[in-house]
């Protein structure tokens, strides 16, 4: 753990023998001369005294709240030359400044009005300096009111009572009052200094006002004051904060001394300016002129390396704060700084030393930890430091630390931990902080708990834009879709105006057919709100249209962007159709990227095209993917490989598969699972197991489901039993998913009365598991038992699905109940609302044919409003088998023959029933037929599990 500062300590002690030569240890960096090449603005700014009041008052004001720093400008009224000028004499007059020198340590305004008494009995307020100073102290204790009264009330006013009330401006965060004093300051001809100028560049870089900036440097340049070390590093910072780094390095080599606070600035700068490199390069070029770097130059350093991902660089600097001894004098600053830069680089146990060793802590060294512990995935560790500085009397959590915390916990969906800092919120009595209710109401919705957001979205007292998004969008992800339309259209009565993440929030909610109408008017909102040309609104916009249904329209948009689409349009539109089962229109939009598009597939692109190819079954262009992905490097991405291995499953390819999976060697847990599958679905039993016993991961929920079906496949309940301990060791029980596969191999291995035991004991009994407990009566032709469940199923306010109808009438069938099965066939749609599908037909003509009534199914074939498939005449050709009627038997197989003349098991059940009426002449003309189209029946095998049952 504490092998970083031995190296740290090494950069500092045996390789840094002056400050001068950190520099070798820092990473080469160049400096890129070509950002340098830009015009000046300020080079055409050089304005004229007389054109200032003009400039100034061409912006409409502007109040932003920005950094709270402004540490310069009150430092320069601090620092200010004092008066020279004689004033009257007043007795007494120092008691009162020394007075004033104590009320300033602690400003009140009790304080401030007891010394205005006392100014006002000495005839003292004609004594600019007590004026001044008083001031000062009404605005510092929090009456900027009185400090403007008493501002009014003086006469001569000089420049030094002007730089004051302009501190107070800036000190209550009125930026353009201050704009609108030095106007005035200059309008009536009063004088101004570097200190005025110094605290109006302070105004403008909380405003970010960059225009009327230049024209101050203007007025500075034509009144000499740039030597003025104060008013040129406000001028540096005023640049960087406005975002032009350019002018700001201009101001920087242009001035003749720079101290340490210029260097800190153009350090800064770069860094709030998103270039940490030329941060870096910067304190390199600091440290080897022997400027003396302090705690501000050491933490921007850190942060600009931590930024670039450079341990060498932050262990160099780390041995430059040890060799300073800034650790042993307990600089909080640079101490944080080391805690998230080592955070970032995932080196957590050096961050928790970094810690453990500062003496003082302040807010953000906690929530630097906190932060840092949470990146790092210590969930757990990071609520423990939260516990712990609740107890820490000067160390109360503060918004930004409950606001990453509840952050946290919705990321992990940790709800009853999210849950414990909102009743902490509550006593405490900070619901009025809306970044923390946003941030609350966004957890419960990422917890699934909707109910919750509603009732705290009711009480909170204030609501901003991104309440109402957060709202909208959790509702979608919920499936909440009515909710989060119907919240739409009261944002929209409130006459408040959407931003995009509104549009796309609400805009996931329409994600079936009945939404489309609803979907096509937020789509006029788009175009309304001017966001048509934006990338993200048309991809969520085709993404909608397809899922509607409406390929049409989704095509269309993607037509009119093909210019300018990116992967993530294509790919809204190759896998939303893959989503939907539009697997042919997926693969025609992904032939036509390639065709017309400059853009480059990625491995979303690939896991979309591959899947559509397993479901249509298509070998040889699942075959071409494959080969396009290993010409990329998508073809390492773990997600394609493993969607090759379901690709290969589908084909009934396993060989391919398990070369897939062989060659594969970043495995995580899906890559086993889809491989098991892969083998239980081809028949594969035997070897699905054996590859599960070799497992190397813990198994989940998916690798426990399909293992069991592997034991259901081979009716081995041995196996079966010992899953099922693993499942009670592991708390999975709980999961519906296992319990309904638990039931479905009981009850295939015999052992009805366990299957029932199973589903009984389970705490949540989904839809599934009712279905498993169906068919398994079912299999057991206790069909009664079967209907039983069914009524129980509805009176526990439970939809069926058509899996529920072909288990239900499945079992029917097999208990000869045909009445009972024929009505609930009649009433699957109008009674419970579930469209019958080819199973079901299936499954009708399987109940008539098994109680003889052959000309009913058949009647009930012919009389269907679709095309009959293959499997409706295969049961029926398979009840005429077993009846023994070869006419409607030999009528029912020419109509398959058309059909499916590869499948070798009709011709056998038709030669079997020419052989059991006698007809041999036609069974061997059959059987030669067969012969001459070389088909052959699969070979058939049992299985004894020899061992303890």
């Amino acid at each position: 753990m504490r092998k970083l500062f031995k190296v740290a300590c090494i950069f500092s002690l045996a390789r840094i023998a002056s400050p001068r030569k950190i520099s070798r240890f820092l990473s080469p960096f160049q400096y890129n001369s070509c950002y340098f090449s830009q015009n000046s603005i300020l080079a055409n700014s050089l304005l004229s005294i007389n054109t200032l009041p003009t400039i100034f008052r061409c912006s409409s004001p502007v109040l932003l709240h920005v950094s709270a720093q402004y540490a310069s400008a009150c430092q320069a009224f601090d620092k200010m030359s004092q008066r020279v000028a004689q004033y009257p004499q007043v007795s007494n007059i120092s008691h009162v400044l020394e007075l004033f020198r104590l009320v300033r340590e602690k400003p009140s305004f009790i304080n401030a009005k007891i010394v205005h008494a006392l100014v006002i009995k000495l005839g003292a307020l004609r004594h600019l300096p007590t004026v001044t100073s008083l001031l000062m102290i009404y605005s510092r204790g929090g009456s900027f009111s009185s400090s403007m009264a008493l501002f009014s009330e003086v006469v001569d006013k000089d420049v030094i009572v002007s730089n004051a009330i302009m501190t107070a401006c800036i000190e209550n965060n009125l930026f353009e009052a201050v704009v609108n004093f030095f106007l005035e300051m200059v309008e009536v001809g009063n004088e101004f200094d570097s200190t005025s100028l110094v605290i109006l560049l302070s105004a403008l870089s909380n405003m970010k006002d960059l225009r009327r900036s230049m024209g101050v440097h203007a007025l500075c340049v034509k009144a000499g004051t740039l030597s003025d070390s104060f008013l040129s590093n406000a001028l540096l910072d005023v640049y960087a904060k406005c975002n032009d780094l350019y002018s700001s390095e201009n101001v920087f080599r242009e001035m003749e001394f720079k101290d340490t606070v210029s260097w800190n600035s153009i350090i800064s700068g770069c860094l709030y300016n998103g270039h940490p490199m030329m941060s870096l390069l910067y304190f390199k070029q600091m440290v080897s002129i022997s400027e003396q770097v302090d705690s501000v130059s050491l933490s921007c350093a850190i942060a600009a390396s931590s930024c670039l991902e450079e341990l060498t660089s932050g262990l160099a600097i780390h041995g430059l704060v040890i060799k300073l001894g800034y650790a042993e004098r307990g600089h909080i600053s640079v101490a944080n700084s080391l805690i998230s830069f080592y955070s970032q680089y995932g080196e957590v146990d050096a961050a928790k030393y970094v810690f453990e060793e500062m003496e003082c802590k302040d807010v953000i060294t906690w929530n630097s930890m906190i932060n840092g512990l949470a990146l790092n995935e210590e969930v757990i560790e990071s609520f423990n430091h939260l516990h712990i500085m609740q107890f820490i009397e000067s160390m109360k959590p503060e918004a930004t630390t409950l606001v990453s915390i509840i952050s946290l916990a919705a990321d992990f969906m940790l709800l009853r931990e999210g849950k414990a800092v909102h009743g902490y919120i509550i006593r405490r009595g900070m619901e009025s902080s809306l970044s923390m209710m946003n941030s609350l109401l966004n957890m419960y919705l990422s917890g699934n708990n909707a109910k919750k957001a509603e009732h705290l979205l009711r009480t909170m007292p204030v609501k901003d834009l991104v309440t109402w998004n957060t709202m909208i969008s959790g509702y979608s992800q919920n499936g909440c879709n009515r909710e989060a339309q119907t919240l739409f259209k009261k944002l929209q009565g409130q006459h408040l105006s959407c931003s995009l993440p509104t549009l796309l929030g609400v805009l996931s909610s329409c994600d079936a057919p009945q939404f489309l109408q609803f979907g096509k008017s937020i789509h006029c909102w788009h175009v309304k709100l001017g966001f048509e040309n934006n990338i993200l609104a048309v991809n969520s916009l085709m993404y909608m249209y397809i899922h509607c249904g409406d390929l049409v329209a989704s095509f269309e948009l993607l037509g009119e962007i093909s210019f300018t689409a990116d992967v993530d349009s294509w790919n809204a539109v190759i896998s939303g159709c893959t989503q939907n089962n539009h697997f042919g229109m997926a693969l025609e939009a992904f032939n036509l990227m390639r065709q017309i598009s400059r853009v480059n597939h990625d491995s979303i692109t690939l896991v979309s095209a591959i899947s559509a190819c397993g479901y249509l079954q298509l070998v040889n262009e699942g075959k071409s993917i494959h080969g396009l992905a290993l010409k990329t490097s998508s073809g390492k991405d773990i997600r394609v490989q493993n969607v090759l291995i379901t690709m290969y499953a589908r084909l009934a390819d396993t060989m391919s598969a398990s070369l897939v999976f062989n060659l594969c060697h970043d495995r995580n847990m899906c890559t086993w699972n889809c491989m098991i599958s892969a083998l239980a679905q081809n028949n594969k039993a035997k070897e699905a197991l054996a590859l599960f016993h070799s497992f190397e991961f813990e198994p989940d929920e998916i690798s426990l489901a399909t293992v069991l079906s592997i034991c259901t496949q081979l009716g081995i309940i041995r196996h079966g039993k010992q899953i099922h301990g693993h499942v009670l060791r592991s708390g999975y029980f709980k999961n519906s998913v296992i319990s309904s596969a638990l039931v479905d191999m009981y009850s295939s291995c015999g052992r009805l009365d366990i299957a029932l035991l199973v589903f009984e004991k389970s705490p949540e009994k989904s839809i599934a598991a009712w279905n498993s407990v169906i068919a398994a009566y079912g299999l057991h032709s206790n069909g009664r038992k079967a209907i039983e469940v069914f009524t129980e199923l509805i009176e526990s306010g439970m939809s069926p699905t058509k899996a529920t109808f072909v288990n239900l009438l499945t079992a029917c069938s097999h208990s000869g109940l045909v009445d009972q099965g024929c009505w609930y066939y009649d009433h699957m749609l109008t009674s419970f609302g579930v469209q019958p599908t080819t199973d079901h037909h299936v499954c009708i003509v399987d109940m008539l044919g098994r109680s003889g009534r052959l000309q009913e199914a058949y009647n009930f074939v012919e009389d269907m409003l679709s095309q009959p498939e293959s499997g409706i005449w295969g049961a029926l050709l398979s009840a005429c088998n077993y009846h023994g009627d070869l006419k409607l038997g030999k009528k029912v197989a020419d109509i398959l023959f058309s059909l499916k003349p590869e499948n070798v098991g009709y011709y056998v059940s038709l030669s079997n029933m020419y052989v059991a009426t006698g007809s041999w002449k036609e069974a061997v003309e059959l059987r030669d037929i067969v012969q001459n189209k070389k088909l052959a029946k699969p070979a058939a095998y049992s299985l004894i599990d020899v061992g303890l049952g």
